[in-house]
């Protein structure tokens, strides 16, 4: 069970050393200016490997022809749903899920994108059984995996996808041979990492520059601030010392705009013409004077 890119590898690595004997996604969704039905990136995958796939819009109401399919094991890879108990209870060795983080750090949606937006200089995966509260299960295994200074989401996802696909095979090849122990969670010491919000996409510079900076990486490519009214999206940053009002250009050379504490330099963006480029080619077509304020 996956949806996203991030399952792909699960998919691909799972399948190389076990019998799967059914791919279940969530349905195509409409995406695009066109808003075309567009199917998920496991449902592609999947069919190109010529698995069963199937996509019900309610799962619960997929625990029957599940029960036809008799699996030993059901794999859980960023599916998107909830699993009722009546679901859970179906395969004799139970549900396991590939979550990206270090549980019980980060449990919930964005687990990548909350770990990055903290500042965390690590996290990881953790295979666990799934149980009916989110992300709460047993863990049966972790692995820590180092964030990189310049790393965004889609870098850091795609790390952790892969490494995740082999640390989940691994485990599940202990799970089946009886030499994995399940670890109960510290509750004591869990973190929740929720959907992000719409209103979080823009940058607040009241914030710290290294918390800017880690929003417009958590967030790539789609945190944004606006210019004289023009929605522009952030990329990359620098921070760097400066001072003034937040939002404040105070210098219109380099492209330097005040934060909260110290200053950010705006290296790359998309213009609000769509157009990707640095921030010295944007002064030259929306030039900014010093003092003015973006907001």
């Amino acid at each position: 069970m996956g949806t996203p890119s991030f399952a792909v590898p699960s998919l691909e690595r799972v399948g190389e050393s076990f019998n799967i004997v059914g791919v279940v996604t969530q349905p195509d969704r409409p995406a695009g200016r066109g808003k075309r039905l567009r199917p998920p990136p496991v449902k592609e995958r999947a069919l190109e490997l010529r698995y069963k796939v199937f996509q019900p819009e309610r799962i619960r109401d997929f625990a029957e022809r599940i029960r036809e399919l008799k699996p030993d094991c059901i794999v859980v890879v960023a599916y998107g749903k909830i699993l009722p108990k009546e679901i859970l209870e179906i395969p004799p060795y139970r549900v396991i899920n590939l979550h990206a983080s270090l549980l019980p750090r980060y449990r919930g949606a964005a687990p990548i994108q909350r770990a990055i937006m903290a500042g965390e200089k690590e996290t990881g995966n953790t295979v666990m059984l799934v149980s009916e509260r989110m992300d709460a299960g047993d863990i049966l295994s972790q692995e820590k995996v180092p964030i990189d200074e310049e790393e965004d989401v889609q870098s850091l996802s795609q790390k952790l996808s892969v490494k995740g696909a082999d640390l989940l095979v691994r485990t599940l090849k202990l799970w089946f041979e009886e030499k994995v122990k399940p670890v109960p969670q510290k509750e004591e010491e869990a973190t929740y990492a929720p959907p992000i919000r719409r209103e979080e996409f823009r940058v607040c510079w009241k914030a710290e520059a290294q918390s800017v900076k880690d929003r417009v990486r958590a967030l790539y490519p789609n945190a944004f601030f606006f210019y004289r009214g023009s929605r522009v999206k952030l990329l990359r940053v620098k921070v760097v010392s400066g001072d003034g009002e937040p939002g404040e250009v105070i210098d219109d050379r380099n492209f330097v705009i005040a934060c909260g504490w110290e200053a950010v330099q705006i290296l790359e963006l998309i213009s609000p013409k769509g157009k990707r480029m640095s921030g010295e080619e944007f002064l030259r077509g929306y030039p900014l004077r010093r003092g003015e304020l973006l907001k």
